[in-house]
């Protein structure tokens, strides 16, 4: 198991700087942002010239590029903003494959118009589960012609917010390339230790198969994030619990410092 960190951790628009930081914290892997190369996260091109040098800091670092961020509102209210975020996908997708990254992270989305990552009511409604799964479909097909997984993630303020609906959309769209991105810290809100502990455990058994990479952040028990191993997620157990289902890809770390990463690091390849 690899472990790895968000690139955007550390501070810089050069990957070369960037990938170097990653190393020298201490991990072997990096979820890389087009935003590391001086682009927009979610640019409307990626000149060939950013993909030589991500490339060659890769290189040079020695740090694999395990994932590429793609996050847009798959639900987001105005099927205008949708069309324009879809269209960027298709840019990170293509990037992804000249770099050979295999996999792009997605946000499901939600009917918050300002954020991405935020809750709101009406991401019950049935109407937002089909907007999203129609952006899916699409994301899909172009991920298909650039060899390329797509990841999505359980999170509470997003439309996919369990292992269930995730595996309920990767069964409605019936493709081997929609793959599960598994945040424990993600799966709840609220949670004792022992509460979080079983409802990981849940997640891990019933998404085994689909997971293609896991994030390593922690929650404390009054529901606020903190740096992995410093809340109620038992590391040491979740871990444990993935490589018995032959999950092999890499656990990657965020919502942490640049000075904080080091430490972490530390702890998570002590696990794995």
């Amino acid at each position: 198991m690899q472990i790895g960190v968000f690139a955007k951790t550390f501070p810089g628009s050069e990957p070369a700087g960037v990938l170097a930081a990653v190393r020298d914290a201490g991990f072997a892997a990096t979820q890389f942002n087009l935003a590391c190369a001086g682009l927009p996260s979610m640019p409307d091109a990626v000149p060939d010239a950013a993909v030589r040098t991500i490339a060659a800091a890769s290189d040079t670092s020695g740090i694999a590029l395990v994932a590429l961020s793609g996050t847009y509102n798959m639900a987001h209210p105005d099927k205008a903003v949708r069309d324009d975020g879809l269209r960027r996908l298709g840019v990170v997708i293509a990037a992804a494959a000249a770099l050979s990254i295999p996999l792009v992270t997605l946000c499901t989305g939600t009917r918050n118009p300002d954020d991405q990552w935020a809750h709101h009511p009406d991401n019950a409604d049935p109407s937002a589960w089909v907007d999203m799964a129609t952006e899916m479909e699409k994301a899909l097909d172009l991920a298909e012609r650039h060899g390329v997984d797509l990841g999505i993630e359980p999170e509470q303020a997003n439309i996919v917010t369990s292992a269930a609906d995730a595996m309920r959309l990767i069964a409605e769209m019936g493709s081997k390339r929609l793959r599960i991105v598994l945040d424990p810290a993600n799966l709840f809100e609220q949670a004792s230790a022992g509460q979080a502990r079983t409802i990981v455990t849940a997640a891990v058994e019933r998404t085994a198969g689909h997971v293609a990479m896991a994030h390593a952040k922690d929650r404390l028990a009054d529901g606020r994030f903190a740096t992995a191993g410093r809340g109620v997620v038992d590391f040491p157990d979740f871990i444990s619990r993935l490589k018995e289902t032959g999950f092999d890809g890499a656990l990657v770390t965020h919502g942490l410092s640049a000075e904080e990463a080091p430490g972490v690091a530390r702890f998570l390849n002590g696990l794995a």
